[in-house]
């Protein structure tokens, strides 16, 4: 697992040549921006663990210190290395951000982060065991809606037909959530652990199938919400 203890890589600062870890911003010896480092991630960039829970306030303020220290503005005397260094890093934090500050997108890159493929946004082609009956059950009485509307059954009778078909899956998905979240808080405790590295791969594990399965259940609610639009 690559939450085992990594060694120190370091980079050479292009102005003194003195080693720099890569998580480091300015060379700790000339204090000038270092290149952008390809060796980082999301989370050490912003000083912070590869836990799922974020204090996103403190996020936040992280944030707004790189972006100000980063702020090509800063560096419009400076030399070419340095103004490329500056823009490498600003839209470097963006990206960083706008993942990390999100839950989900946060997960996801984390799974990519420890070699578990990833598909929490992209739709599974299949449903879980336990999901097959429901989704069978949804698939049936969406049919049958569809033929008595055909038939002219009123739409607030076919609409009722549609939110007790759904319920049973917004049931699932609130189940998901709560999943999700308390695999998220076991994660960041075997972080604090150091829980054996087979404990820590089956909970990214259960938390790729969740995501998978999650994005199968928003497609059938969006299926739902398609019909009652339709109404």
């Amino acid at each position: 697992m690559s939450t085992e203890p990594r060694a120190l890589t370091l980079q050479s600062c292009r102005h003194c040549g003195a080693g720099a870890p890569t998580e480091l911003h300015f060379c700790p010896q000339c204090e000038r921006i270092l290149t952008l480092a390809r060796h980082g991630d999301y989370f050490s960039f912003f000083g912070l663990p590869r836990k799922l829970t974020i204090d996103l306030a403190d996020l936040e303020r992280r944030f707004r210190d790189l972006s100000r220290r980063f702020h090509p503005d800063y560096y419009y005397n400076a030399s070419s290395t340095e103004r490329l260094a500056s823009l490498e890093r600003a839209s470097y934090l963006n990206d960083a951000y706008r993942v990390l500050r999100q839950p989900l997108d946060r997960i996801e890159y984390l799974l990519k982060l420890e070699g578990v493929a990833a598909g929490g946004h992209q739709a599974s082609s299949q449903p879980g065991q336990g999901m097959l009956g429901e989704v069978f059950t949804l698939n049936e009485e969406l049919d049958e809606i569809r033929g008595a509307r055909q038939a002219g059954v009123p739409g607030a009778t076919l609409r009722e037909r549609l939110e007790a078909a759904r319920r049973p899956i917004d049931a699932r998905a609130e189940r998901q959530e709560r999943q999700i979240e308390e695999l998220a808080a076991r994660w960041d405790a075997q972080l604090d652990t150091g829980a054996p590295p087979d404990d820590r791969r089956a909970t990214l594990e259960a938390l790729k199938s969740l995501l998978q399965e999650r994005s199968y259940i928003a497609n059938l609610l969006a299926t739902v919400k398609r019909e009652e639009e339709g109404l």
